[in-house]
């Protein structure tokens, strides 16, 4: 399972989080917000299927932000910031994904 499928899983099975991750994709950096399975590209079009992976297999996370539901872009509430793929990991596999 890719990372950024992983991570919607994530989101599915703690729908009360929200996470903001940074990545670099194809030498461009990223924000992508996924929150409740979904994920969405806060720099790029996204595309309208949601099957069309926003954070591609290749994607190099940077960084991870867990944030506290609703997403209020004015006035986040992190409860987590500047996670590494490797801090993330041991959450993930807590949830089983």
């Amino acid at each position: 399972m890719s990372p950024g499928s992983r991570l919607e899983q994530y989101t599915l099975r703690r729908p009360e989080l929200v996470l903001l991750v940074r990545a670099d994709i194809d030498g461009e950096e990223d924000e992508v917000l996924i929150f409740r399975g979904f994920s969405s590209s806060l720099m790029h079009p996204t595309a309208a299927d949601p099957e069309v992976p926003v954070l591609p297999e290749a994607a190099e996370i940077q960084a991870i932000d867990i944030m506290a539901g609703p997403y209020n872009p004015i006035s986040p509430r992190y409860l987590q910031r500047g996670l590494a793929w490797a801090d993330m990991l041991p959450l993930l596999e807590d949830m089983g994904v």
